[in-house]
């Protein structure tokens, strides 16, 4: 029990090294973060001054309460941002709501303007507000992907809870460890769809230097979500081998998905079928272990030789 203990915990840890880059990087960048913030607050004022003054109608003055007074170098805490009209709006608890909410409804522009600023610029519009906006996230479009499949991998969670759910009430009977797998891939994997064209774009920049640990992050997560619903608990060498395999299939798939011409993508689902079933009849020999190591470096790093044959062609025509 002792062993098995010392080797669940260092497995935790082992696997924890890779969440921890990305809480690192949370961590180094608050003075970039709030020097983008005042960057566009300027674009923003600039944008009033060359706005024409409202009309005696439109003006409208508002005095603070009797007896409230705030200091100008602690303004009130919750932030204003400003719309397309020049007009102040507190319709957001705090910035990173605000980031959210703008990265949500740039999606809707993806497929017209791809995973780039532009998209971010149209998003921030959609509600109303300065296209300047856009300036608080990257010109390179990562927060938009990252936020994407972080947006993707809350979902599949909240499907598999209610599926555990469901089987746990005894209104569903619990599948096959294959299955379950295959099944909850496919089930990622379809999110995709509504961008496939833009797909390879957007693998491009998880593959950029400063967003691997953040891609990392949420990949390790997703198969630590998968690998935790269908039952594993595992405690030794298998441990790893589970997550890497696993990992592996999904980035592989990825790659026959965003070339697939296939009818509703059933080459790629068969691919997908095969690959699991490959994974459930394989050992833990230390050749095999091995061989999956390599395959999960394929699977994430080798996707750029792939994705550089890939961006800006239309893989469905």
């Amino acid at each position: 029990m002792a062993a098995a203990a010392a080797v669940g915990s260092l497995r935790r840890a082992g696997w924890g090294l890779l969440r921890s880059q990305e809480v690192f990087r949370r961590q180094l960048y608050p003075a970039q973060r709030a020097f983008r913030v005042a960057a566009v607050q300027c674009r923003v004022s600039d944008e009033q001054k060359r706005e024409p003054p409202p009309s005696p109608t439109q003006e409208h003055v508002e005095s603070p309460p009797v007896g409230e007074h705030h200091d100008p170098e602690y303004p009130p805490s919750r932030p204003s941002y400003t719309d397309q009209g020049g007009e102040e709006s507190e319709g957001y608890e705090s910035e990173e709501q605000l980031q959210h909410q703008i990265l949500t409804a740039a999606l809707e522009f993806v497929p017209a303007h791809g995973w780039t600023a532009d998209a971010i610029a149209e998003g921030a519009k959609s509600l109303g507000l300065s296209v300047a906006a856009a300036g608080l996230f990257h010109n390179d479009g990562s927060e938009l992907v990252l936020h994407f499949v972080s947006q993707c991998n809350t979902k599949l969670s909240e499907h598999l809870e209610e599926q555990h759910k469901l089987v746990q009430l005894g209104q569903a009977e619990k599948k096959k460890t294959d299955q379950f797998l295959k099944e909850a891939l496919e089930a990622r994997l379809r999110m995709l769809i509504p961008y496939i064209e833009q797909w390879p774009q957007a693998i491009s920049v998880l593959l950029l230097p400063h967003n691997i640990p953040a891609s990392l992050n949420l990949l390790t997560s997703m198969v630590d979500d998968l690998w935790h619903y269908a039952g594993d608990q595992s405690t030794d060498i298998s441990w790893y081998t589970r997550r890497a395999v696993l990992a592996g299939i999904y980035n592989t798939t990825e790659l026959v998905m965003i070339q697939d011409t296939s009818p509703d993508f059933e080459d790629t689902w068969l691919f997908l079928q095969n690959r699991v079933a490959d994974a459930m009849n394989m050992g833990h020999t230390a050749k095999q272990v091995q061989a999956t190591g390599e395959a999960l470096v394929q699977g994430l790093m080798g996707a750029a030789v792939t994705i550089r044959n890939l961006t800006g062609l239309n893989q469905r025509r």
